[in-house]
């Protein structure tokens, strides 16, 4: 895309509707950072998260499953758009939290499979950040909070600073991926249409949102996927208008199946 048609695209963007400026974004976004790059980006984020010592889980069971669930989902999101997927497990069962970084590759900690009460609601979360994913919302954020150039140095490994910043945000609480209101209720559609989708009930999410808040309140101790997407009363409404507007299905709740991940990772 050449710099005029480029530009005549944010203008366009800035005066349209949510859907219009959500879908120009996008094409924005894809022709400033390709597939490949944004695929490498993940690449240096993932070098970096090793290199600080972030404890990867080594239990082919529970990877097995946390796999066989996004699995479930990625059909889909590919049809809007085919990445290299990848998952990974944190082992932190103090955190409850799931992050996704550019080119597809999803991480979810151990505290969010414990702290779930059956498995549309670990679908839920996981198509949540899949949806990150699927509507660019890390490029778009990065090149808004950091410019083209720091993000396509940091993409090819020339810029080990920021990528170092990046990775220490995700693996804490997500701040250098702040996303705005607007990414973080598209990517609960998502989470909630890809739930729907592989025949999980997806209310999984906001009933997620909803246990967590009443346990813990808004700011607990261990609510990091709480704190770092913020949920409150709006956005699980949000969730369940759009279930009824698209009639989304699904009844599958996967209680056994998540109380057996659980019982191996220790939990009685």
């Amino acid at each position: 895309m050449n710099r005029s048609a480029l530009l005549a695209l944010c203008i366009f963007a800035s005066a349209c509707t949510l859907t219009q400026r959500r879908d120009t974004e996008k094409v924005i976004a894809q022709s400033l950072i390709s597939d490949d790059q944004e695929f490498q980006l993940g690449l240096q984020v993932h070098e970096q998260l090793k290199k600080d010592n972030t404890k990867f889980l080594e239990n082919p069971t529970v990877e097995l499953y946390v796999e066989s669930l996004a699995r479930k989902m990625i059909a889909e999101a590919n049809k809007e758009r085919k990445l290299d997927w990848k998952w990974f497990v944190i082992d932190d069962p103090a955190t409850v939290n799931a992050f996704a970084t550019p080119g597809g590759r999803i991480y979810v900690y151990t505290g969010l499979l414990l702290a779930a009460e059956n498995e549309a609601e670990v679908i839920g979360v996981l198509g949540h950040e899949i949806g990150h994913v699927v509507g660019r919302h890390s490029a778009r954020q990065l090149v808004a909070s950091n410019g083209l150039q720091v993000v396509v140095d940091m993409a090819l490994g020339k810029n080990g600073g920021e990528v170092a910043k990046l990775a220490a945000g995700l693996a804490g609480k997500g701040a250098q991926l702040a996303y705005g209101r607007d990414m973080e209720l598209e990517a609960d559609q998502y989470g909630a249409r890809y739930a729907s989708g592989a025949g999980y009930d997806p209310r999984g999410l906001a009933t997620f949102f909803e246990k967590l808040k009443a346990k813990y309140g808004d700011t607990g101790p261990v609510m990091t996927f709480f704190s770092t997407h913020p949920a409150n009363s709006d956005r699980i409404t949000k969730v369940t208008e759009l279930i009824a507007a698209e009639n989304l299905q699904g009844t599958e709740l996967g209680v056994t199946s998540l109380k057996a991940a659980q019982a191996a990772l220790g939990k009685k």
